[in-house]
């Protein structure tokens, strides 16, 4: 029974692989489909080997490029048109002729000199599809211009290379990480990011590891521990300009560590916070602390973490003694008004793309006024306020951060931003809030890791 009667040229589409329409040329004397692919790269265990590819869908518009990944289910040697044997991956993946679907193997080969980007064999065809080579163009035509539909969604649906740079692998949030993304059929990969090196040059920016040239990764999710802030964001700022999305950018990660930087930011947009103050001469530290109400006072490190590098100074003489030690060890800080009436506690917001999916209360443990969890801290789940949620997003958005940990502060004049955590662990807030945060960050890279690209990526500053 006969469903379809094919042209010698047709239009069709390959929905797994974002392609909604390709130019084809009918071929019975070719067994295997073939596709135009370039800059293929098989990545993935050797249990579930994927080979990743670029293709130019539309042949006089090479500055359009789709980027596409798919399952290997074989290699093999296939005779070119020009009679060459040449060694290709083999994907299998529907094809869509006027509304009919069916899966179909091709091969990968550069077709970038072919009239055609995709070839039609005869083993795609079966028995229920006739082919008239007389005639052309017997079913519905496509548009090129459903490429600038296809730039709008959502969402990619190929698997994703994923990398995570940190130096902790094994722990609970980078384990999370990996887990939510198997589970959505991506690879994830551990990057030690002081074993990454770089290439600077004008032509193509590189990033080797333990001697080896990195792959292209499709994002980059930076978890850079503070004693690595600067070089983190170099290897950042590198696979920027590689073209892979990272989740934070590096001139993001570097104003939410630099916590006088951040409070001027949030001060500048109006975000209400503790009054912050800092000096750099000791002549200054009477009128430092007085700026900020005088003791209690809060003395803390521009580039604390966990709560480490935070003193509460109760009086002035302890106030005058802890900036006094700072000082005599050339240690970058600033003093910031103590909230009272916040009595230890405080509240997490978890904010992904620009929204808070998750909060939670910390109350600090018995003789401690830092609420940190990893300072003995307990925490609940909690239903924020609507201005609490819009000044957690306002502060992740003012400092670029698509996910962020933004800590605020209980006070007699509305909710104010303590700090913005870039690297936020997940353990807390997940067993709390009992959501699956790890698999919302995914989400999230797959929104974004766009497998459509209008200008192949060009060597440019990334800040």
């Amino acid at each position: 029974m006969t469903i379809l009667t094919l042209g010698w040229k047709e239009w069709v589409s390959l929905p797994l692989l974002d392609l909604p329409a390709l130019k084809v040329k009918v071929d019975t004397g070719a067994k295997t489909s073939a596709l135009h692919a370039f800059d293929i790269e098989p990545f993935g265990a050797a249990t579930r080997p994927l080979v990743r590819f670029g293709i130019h869908p539309i042949p006089d518009r090479p500055e359009r490029e789709v980027f596409c990944s798919a399952k290997v289910i074989d290699r093999r040697s296939i005779t070119s048109s020009n009679g060459e044997m040449e060694e290709r991956y083999v994907i299998e993946t529907p094809v869509n002729i006027a509304g009919y679907e069916w899966p179909i193997e091709i091969s990968l080969s550069n077709r970038e000199s072919m009239r055609f980007r995709m070839l039609l064999g005869r083993q795609a065809l079966g028995e229920e599809v006739v082919v008239n080579p007389t005639e052309s163009y017997l079913q519905p035509r496509l548009c090129y211009d459903l490429y600038k539909d296809a730039s709008q969604r959502s969402a990619v649906r190929r698997s994703l290379r994923i990398g995570i740079l940190t130096v902790e692998p094994d722990n609970y949030s980078n384990r999370r990480l990996v887990e939510a993304g198997e589970a959505r059929d991506h690879v994830i990969e551990m990057i030690d990011t002081r074993r990454c090196y770089m290439n600077i040059n004008s032509h193509t920016p590189e990033i080797y590891y333990d001697g080896k040239l990195l792959a292209h990764y499709d994002a980059i999710i930076p978890r850079i521990g503070a004693s690595l802030t600067s070089y983190g964001m170099s290897v950042v700022r590198q696979f920027a300009m590689m073209g892979s999305y990272c989740v934070n950018p590096a001139r993001s990660i570097g104003a939410s560590r630099d916590k006088l930087y951040a409070h001027q930011l949030f001060a500048r947009n109006k975000i209400g916070m503790p009054v912050t103050a800092f000096a750099n001469s000791p002549k200054d530290t009477d009128d430092l602390i007085n700026l900020v109400g005088g003791a209690p006072c809060v003395v803390k490190l521009l580039e604390s973490t966990q709560g480490r590098g935070v003193v509460l100074a109760e009086n002035k003489n302890a106030a005058e003694s802890v900036v006094g030690a700072f000082r005599g060890l050339n240690a970058n800080f600033l003093v910031q008004e103590f909230i009272a009436e916040s009595k230890g506690a405080d509240i997490r917001c978890f904010v992904i793309g620009g929204r808070v999916v998750a909060a939670m209360e910390r109350c600090a443990g018995a003789g401690e006024f830092r609420s940190n969890l990893h300072r003995g801290g307990t925490a609940r789940p909690i239903k924020i306020s609507k201005e609490q949620r819009e000044i957690a997003v306002k502060a992740a958005r003012v400092l670029g951060l698509n996910v962020a940990g933004v800590d605020l502060l209980y006070s007699n004049d509305g909710p104010k931003v303590l700090e913005v955590n870039s690297s936020p662990g997940l353990e807390g807030i997940e067993s709390v809030s009992g959501k699956d945060i790890a698999a919302l960050i995914i989400g999230h890279i797959e929104k974004r890791a766009r497998a459509i690209s209008q200008v192949r990526p060009k060597v440019a500053l990334v800040s």
